[in-house]
């Protein structure tokens, strides 16, 4: 991103896009008085409890509670991220979305490469195509025939070949007037390193092109014809493409269906379009790699259920194992994660041809869900009558349920836990609370980072804090607890943005080892880039993210201080901040002048004018902004 799309730009949009017309286009409305209604799309009803207003320009479901302005809807309904949903709008309306900080020569550069990156890769992916329907491509079109692949979704899914010649592309290329360096960066080329030579990294491959949420070829993958080695490859990493974050055929899922539920992750590029040639358009696959925390972000922003797929055999089991891992931490209430296992040398690709779309469809449905092969995992087939088995079987779903984060599922696996196991529920919440607990030690609390009393002269254990011009403010204490210093920082940028402009330029005073200090430089950096003033396009940026989620939890915390007031409480915690940095270097200094008086040694005139001083700016240290 070259920059951030600027506040005025975002009002002037959301002015000129009418809510119900965009509503309109995916819900079925009907006129109501000066409003129109219809079927909340956010929560299954038989009786419209949803309304648009043409006025306001609002939408709001009275059953639910979702509610919004036109942009909102597109990022809840389409499940964009904020920045495609302005593109999305604008689009309508025929406009480009300005960038602020696009001035920047290197924000200009690295815009630029990356458009010349995407530029590069549609021409190879287009090659490719190109040489499948040629008579070099015989070979290729009689293996995607016999996987019986047919035409359309062979076009659908982009798939191409890779000639055998060792410069078939770099000369296509390089007569285009693209430098082989470029091709090299963006994994096309191979340059040995002992010669400089450069020739192409795809040869004699059926190519399968990875594509972004966008549609733009990113990376490719390609599947050797023959016997050569690696079966298949994947694109190196380059500016535009991240193995750990990117999922082959899910442009493609979303095309074939726009409110997407489900997907069911698979192992490979023929899986995937295997699925897709008999109807079942929802299956994506990693790229080389296991399923990472990226990937299952990415997915649940998409959808609420994710169906992993593995082989039987105890390979498939010990990634499954895996996956159960990386997923336990995002399980958030309204999130469903279920485990396909498949007959012992059987694929998806080879179940779907031998038993058709119907039965492959009714074991994803049957899949067996987390809390069955968390359980299933933890007993791993122990006669749990005996009690050591049932203490092993608990201790391995406690290790489980650990990194589950709060909500309904966490308190009903416990429940079962406890019925499973025979052991008191509330037994066991002791024990859960105790693990996390042991969990968190050797984290330093924000209470150990930043000590509420200093000798007396730190107001923070009072609820106060000492503003530059000698008011108090206090700082409340809503349900909840008491905000640390920063997260109170925080949260009076994201419920008044324009505080922003009162902050110090720079950030020597950021206590660097502060966990939300990353949250504040990046909520900052949106502020003073965008210039938003709404907190709800600020908190819009972070959506889906865990440090939206953090944001989301500051906004709903109540501020009880009057507005005329905040200002001056922003100044007093960056004061209180400066504090703490100061006084540590400053209190060396003093104790090491002090300590030589006090073994008599004279200090020399500029010695006694320096000590002064010290004194003097850690007395003061409170009152500079």
């Amino acid at each position: 991103m070259a920059g951030q799309i600027p506040q005025r730009f975002i009002d002037d949009l959301l002015g000129r896009v009418d809510v119900v017309e965009v509503v309109g286009e995916r819900v079925k409305l009907k006129k109501a008085g000066r409003n129109y209604s219809g079927l909340c799309p956010f929560h299954q009803e038989k009786t419209p409890s949803f309304t648009v207003s043409a006025d306001k320009q609002f939408y709001h479901c009275f059953g639910c509670g979702a509610h919004g302005n036109a942009l909102r809807f597109l990022m809840e309904y389409d499940k964009l991220p904020f920045p495609e949903a302005v593109e999305n709008m604008a689009g309508r309306l025929g406009l480009d979305v300005p960038r602020e900080g696009a001035d920047d020569p290197h924000a200009k550069m690295r815009e630029k490469k990356r458009k010349e990156g995407v530029n590069l890769l549609e021409l190879a992916a287009s090659f490719y195509r190109e040489r499948l329907v040629m008579q070099e491509g015989n070979a290729a079109r009689a293996y995607l025939d016999g996987r019986r692949l047919s035409p359309e979704v062979v076009k659908t899914y982009g798939i191409g070949y890779a000639p055998a010649q060792w410069e078939a592309l770099k000369h296509h290329l390089s007569e285009r007037g693209i430098g082989e360096p470029v091709q090299v960066e963006y994994g096309l080329l191979i340059q040995h390193e002992d010669s400089g030579r450069t020739y192409d990294r795809f040869r004699d491959r059926v190519m399968f092109p990875i594509r972004d949420l966008r549609g733009r070829t990113i990376a490719f993958g390609g599947r050797v014809l023959g016997e050569g080695k690696p079966k298949y490859l994947n694109s190196p990493e380059t500016p535009v493409f991240h193995k750990g974050r990117e999922l082959y055929g899910l442009y493609e899922a979303r095309q074939a269906d726009s409110r997407l539920e489900q997907v069911v992750i698979v192992e490979g590029y023929m899986d995937v379009v295997a699925l897709a040639q008999y109807g079942i358009h929802h299956a994506v696959a990693t790229l080389g790699t296991a399923t990472s925390e990226d990937h299952l972000k990415r997915l649940f922003r998409l959808v609420s259920r994710v169906v992993f797929c593995f082989d039987g055999d105890r390979a498939g089991r010990q990634a499954a194992s895996r996956a159960l891992e990386t997923v336990l931490p995002l399980m958030i209430d309204g999130r469903e994660a279920r485990f396909l296992f498949l007959p012992e040398g059987e694929d998806p690709d080879t179940l779907v041809r031998s038993e058709g779309a119907d039965a492959f469809k009714d074991r994803v449905t049957c899949a067996m869900p987390l809390s069955e092969f968390l359980f299933e995992q933890a007993g791993e087939g122990r006669d749990l009558k005996a009690v050591e088995a049932r203490e092993r079987f608990a201790s391995h779903v406690l290790a489980g349920l650990s990194r589950i984060p709060e909500g309904v599922l966490k308190s009903l696996l416990l429940e079962e836990l406890a019925r499973r196991s025979g052991l008191n529920e509330s037994r066991l919440g002791q024990l859960l609370a105790r693990r996390e607990q042991a969990q968190q030690q050797g984290q330093r609390s924000h209470d150990e980072a930043y000590p509420a009393a200093d000798n007396g002269r730190d107001e923070m254990s009072h609820g106060t804090v000492n503003a530059p011009s000698g008011r108090r403010h206090g700082v409340e204490r809503p349900s909840g607890g008491a905000l640390a210093p920063l997260a109170r920082v925080i949260q009076l940028l994201i419920h008044e943005p324009a505080l922003v402009e009162t902050l110090p330029p720079e950030d020597e005073w950021l206590p660097g080892g502060d966990p939300e200090a990353a949250l504040y430089t990046a909520i900052v950096d949106v502020l003073r880039a965008g210039r938003y003033r709404s907190p709800q396009v600020v908190l819009a940026h972070f959506q889906g993210s865990n440090e939206g989620r953090r944001l989301a939890e500051l906004a709903r915390r109540e501020l009880l201080i009057p507005r005329g007031a905040r200002a001056e409480e922003l100044e007093g915690l960056v004061a209180y901040f400066r504090r703490h940095r100061l006084r540590p270097s400053c209190q060396e200094q003093i104790d090491a002048l002090l300590a030589r008086q006090r073994e008599g040694e004279r200090l020399s005139p500029q010695e006694r004018q320096h000590l002064m001083a010290l004194l003097a700016d850690l007395g003061s240290a409170g009152t500079r902004k």
